[in-house]
């Protein structure tokens, strides 16, 4: 499976976020990454569909958006009209998972499911066949900047077996996002990542140069993984 870098707009500096997206998709990254905050779910608060449908109306990429917000399924048809082409959700907040993985996958766009760093990668085996990948947190949601969480690549080691157990190996991406950095990217990677997130590690400034001289690196290190 092709291996993604997917940058997070979470970090970047607002004044400059088109310049810095130009930076980074023109350096060779993937798509972007949006992180979605309610101030209920997450103790954060960020942006809504109208920065994804800006975004989505001025560079043509891959968009992916990750609610950590609670009633996700009230507010998805908005974000995939605003240009999202994969929207994930939490097992955390919702009791009827495969009906909001349906909604999505009925709006025409990728459907993933996200798991906090204290959900155990078991409890996804039933909704595992039914969605276009799964997002392991591995840090605490609702702050970026955080220090990645080492028992991480256990469990994405653990998804990864899972999936070739349930023959989905190559048909569910694993995307992991929190603390990825240059010293680590790499042991993500061979613990069965898919799709990389990073967002500090890419937008540490407000220079393009050294937006897209970061977002080179970390496609330097993916390029080694790509099949």
């Amino acid at each position: 499976m092709q291996k993604k870098l997917l940058p997070s707009i979470l970090n970047a500096d607002f004044w400059k976020l088109g310049s810095l997206i130009e930076a980074t998709l023109k350096a060779g990254a993937d798509g972007l990454h949006m992180d979605i905050m309610d101030g209920h779910f997450v103790p954060n608060l960020t942006f809504g569909p109208s920065v994804v449908g800006n975004v989505a109306r001025r560079v043509e990429t891959f968009i992916d958006s990750h609610l950590m917000i609670e009633n996700p399924s009230f507010y998805i048809p908005s974000f995939v009209e605003n240009g999202s082409n994969a929207v994930s959700v939490h097992w955390e907040t919702e009791k009827h998972l495969h009906r909001t993985v349906s909604l999505i996958k009925n709006l025409k766009a990728l459907a993933g499911v996200v798991i906090n760093p204290a959900t155990p990668v078991e409890f996804l085996k039933e909704i595992l066949p039914f969605v276009d990948y799964v997002l392991i947190m591995s840090v605490n949601p609702g702050f970026g900047g955080q220090k990645f969480i080492s028992t991480s690549l256990r469990k994405i080691e653990k998804l990864k077996n899972l999936l070739v157990e349930l023959n989905l190996e190559d048909k569910v991406a694993i995307e992991v996002d929190g603390g990825i950095k240059l010293n680590n990217v790499e042991d993500v990677l061979k613990a069965g990542a898919d799709w990389i997130v990073v967002g500090s590690a890419i937008f540490s400034s407000s220079s393009e140069k050294e937006v897209a001289d970061n977002t080179r690196r970390f496609k330097e290190i993916l390029s080694k993984f790509d099949q």
